[in-house]
């Protein structure tokens, strides 16, 4: 019998800078998807990578004085290495600067249908934070909402592509759930969007505005692609596009399980710009949309111009990887912004992990030490409730039906009191606390990876007391 396949995807990142812990959320999401599609059995394959085809990123490489090139790659490598420092599990890394990339979007731009594609002249207000330009209802006070910034005014010919011939297809597409957005409230928003009347957008910059970077419109050398249309095809170009590769054939033409994770802030490009273009060349659309909420500080949104930007790979120096990954998964909504705050950071490494997980793990290998048990495999009581809400997308609420598994069993040693115990007695109550706190730990697994193995390793055999799995922070 065939596995279920299911390929997932983060949002690639511009590399204007190195990353924060907003992209840090969405990494570990993803990652939490894609390992535990692979406990399930599914045929996973997990991709993120690095847009770098962006104007931002050549004026910040202009103002920090370095070559482009160099620059991009240098920032690029900070992303990729997010793999070790959050426990990443992805299985390609896909530069939108590479060969396979530049040859997959070049491919694709001709894949569309000749008749949505067509040049004009235009002026419009563009915002280079977005990459994207602005009409006047849309900005506030004459700035971008997103960025607080002016756009730019920009007059030129550009290529446009036919959006409004897609308006009908998309609604009902979206209505029916045939591309289905998570939350109900992001799917309501792009149906107003739609229903509010689709224009066509501009998808190239002339060479000149765009500094000569970026990947070249075919048959037209004085244009390059929007940022924005190249970007979005990474998502099969990684898969092997360009040469029609085994990859993009498993994992994209014949599967039924495309999909995107992904911030608010960039739902129009892959819910109305990605599905209309893949429809104009002909291909699959991804079949789920999942958007996730901004992590602010102290109720700002993370800026590098206001000066709180959160360095993930500090934080996993100093918390811990699965420290990290818990904070983030268990106290947010996966749906709304929340407030990221280092001091709730160490309250929850000391309440959950220290007091909670690792108090309970070192109790009873302590209580058990030097003993061996036949491990009893079977579902626990919070099966359904966690995977309903993995079904959900509620990682907060899966990992707290594994803290109502971590307090019966604190609450059964304190109830039955193994240790004024002796003989069969005992080892009934030890049988009984180890069968339930090592299926727990399965459960654990696509959050805590690190901490799981550790676990396991422990209570393979004889076992054994080990260092705690979260030294008490003062």
């Amino acid at each position: 019998m065939s596995k279920n396949r299911f390929y997932v995807t983060t949002a690639i990142p511009y590399v204007n800078a190195a990353p924060h812990i907003g992209f840090a959320l969405e990494a570990v999401q993803t990652d939490v998807l894609a390992r535990y599609h692979r406990e399930l059995g599914d045929d996973t394959y997990f991709l993120t990578g690095t847009d770098e085809n962006a104007l931002k990123n050549v004026q910040a490489a202009e103002k920090a004085g370095k070559d482009t090139k160099a620059f991009v790659a240098e920032n690029s490598t900070r992303f990729e290495d997010l793999k070790e420092a959050l426990n990443l599990s992805f299985d390609d890394f896909i530069r939108t600067t590479e060969d396979r990339h530049v040859k997959g979007a070049q491919k694709f731009w001709e894949a569309c249908n000749p008749d949505d594609i067509y040049k004009k002249a235009y002026k419009g207000l563009y915002c280079v934070g977005c990459e994207e330009f602005k009409t006047p209802k849309e900005l506030v006070e004459g700035k971008c909402p997103e960025h607080g910034t002016v756009p730019e005014e920009v007059e030129e010919e550009n290529y446009f592509f036919k959006l409004s011939r897609y308006q009908k297809q998309l609604e009902e597409l979206i209505e029916k759930d045939e591309l289905k957005i998570i939350p109900e409230t992001r799917k309501n928003e792009v149906l107003s969007f739609i229903k509010g009347g689709l224009g066509d957008f501009s998808i190239s910059r002339s060479k000149e505005r765009a500094h000569n970077w970026g990947i070249p419109v075919p048959d037209d050398s004085s244009q390059v692609m929007y940022v924005w249309f190249d970007a979005l095809t990474n998502y099969i170009t990684a898969l092997g596009y360009a040469q029609d590769g085994e990859n993009f054939k498993k994992y994209w033409d014949d599967n039924h399980n495309r999909f995107h994770v992904i911030g608010k802030g960039i739902l129009r490009f892959h819910a109305v710009y990605w599905p209309a273009m893949l429809l104009s060349a002909g291909l699959p659309l991804p079949t789920e949309i999942f958007v996730h909420g901004y992590l602010t500080v102290e109720g700002q949104k993370i800026s590098k111009s206001l000066g709180n930007v959160i360095d993930p790979f500090a934080l996993a120096k100093k918390y811990g990887t699965d420290p990290v990954r818990y904070y983030l998964l268990s106290k947010f909504s996966p749906f709304t912004d929340g407030d990221f705050s280092e001091a709730k950071l160490k309250e929850t490494y000391n309440g959950d992990l220290a007091n909670g997980l690792g108090n309970l793990v070192s109790r009873i290998a302590k209580l058990a030490e030097g003993k061996e048990f036949k491990i009893r495999e079977g579902k626990l009581e919070i099966d359904e409730k966690y995977r309903k809400a993995f079904q959900n997308y509620r990682f907060d609420e899966a990992l707290g039906a594994v803290w109502q598994g971590i307090s019966f069993l604190d609450g059964y040693i304190n109830k039955e009191k193994p240790w004024e115990k002796e003989g069969a007695a005992r080892d009934k109550d030890l049988q009984l606390i180890i069968s339930h706190l090592l299926p727990l730990t399965d459960y654990l697994s696509p959050f805590l990876p690190e901490t799981t193995q550790k676990i396991k390793k422990q209570f393979q055999g004889k076992i054994t007391p080990a260092q705690p799995l979260f030294p008490r922070l003062s």
